[in-house]
């Protein structure tokens, strides 16, 4: 993971961050980056191998778009694709078992995960506003449950929503974790909802849900192309939030 932090530049665009965030009823987060750094900037192709070597027990030979991915939720994704290749259709091809191979190494990651900066602190705070606050992720929902009550922050959340592991398809970009997360909050109105996430997808997927995003990336390329995307407020770190958090609007 870079460290190269996206500046935070106006006074102007913390009354515009207070908005947003005055206007959210319930934040949700994504888990890796705004939370943690799960893998700690460490490539995931080691476990994306082990998915593809049971993939060949069971299967045999590999789809050339498997066999090139290297990232440990893009090869759920590629093995889903081949999957509808080879069958038509979901039905009758089960990839609970490579599922259960990311969600392992899940498990080992957070038992050493280092907290994002100022994540603590950013919880707090917006549990003491009276925030509802949800995790959304495309890692599986137990390990990231593990690792919340290790921190102490669980008992801060309303939910916590991980992927399927019976539909690969469903991960952001998609939208459906946000929509179970609106489901589990009994359907409010998405404008009055937050996404916090470092990704495209995450951008993406809060897109799709209609609901407002807040972009959090250290990385100026990814924070370029999230503005270039549409993205109307991106941070690169906390402070600015908690600052937004705590200031009054001047207008």
């Amino acid at each position: 993971m870079t460290t190269t932090c996206t500046p935070y530049d106006g006074h102007g665009d913390l009354d515009k961050l207070r908005d947003v965030l005055d206007r959210a009823d319930a934040v949700l987060l994504d888990f890796d980056g705004p939370v943690c750094d799960l893998f700690g900037g460490a490539c995931t192709a080691y476990i994306a191998d082990e998915v593809k070597e049971r993939a060949r027990l069971e299967w045999g030979r590999l789809d050339r778009r498997v066999e090139d991915c290297a990232d440990s939720h893009g090869v759920l994704r590629q093995l889903a694709d081949m999957a509808v290749r080879r069958t038509g259709g979901h039905r009758g091809t089960r990839l609970d078992w490579a599922d259960g191979i990311v969600t392992r190494h899940e498990y080992t990651a957070v038992r050493r995960a280092a907290l994002t900066p100022g994540a603590r602190e950013l919880v707090g705070a917006l549990a003491l506003l009276g925030k509802a606050l949800l995790i959304v992720s495309n890692n599986s929902a137990e390990p990231v449950r593990e690792y919340l009550e290790r921190q102490g922050l669980l008992e801060h959340f309303t939910a916590v929503l991980g992927r399927d592991p019976q539909d690969p398809h469903l991960m952001k970009p998609h939208p459906d974790v946000i929509t179970r997360a609106l489901a589990e909050l009994g359907g409010p109105s998405p404008s009055r909802t937050l996404l916090i996430g470092d990704q495209l997808t995450d951008l993406a997927a809060a897109r799709a849900a209609k609901v407002p995003f807040l972009g959090f990336t250290r990385d100026a390329g990814t924070a370029a192309r999230m503005r270039g995307e549409g993205a109307q407020d991106v941070v690169g770190s906390f402070e600015p939030v908690m600052h937004a958090l705590s200031a009054p609007l001047t207008y």
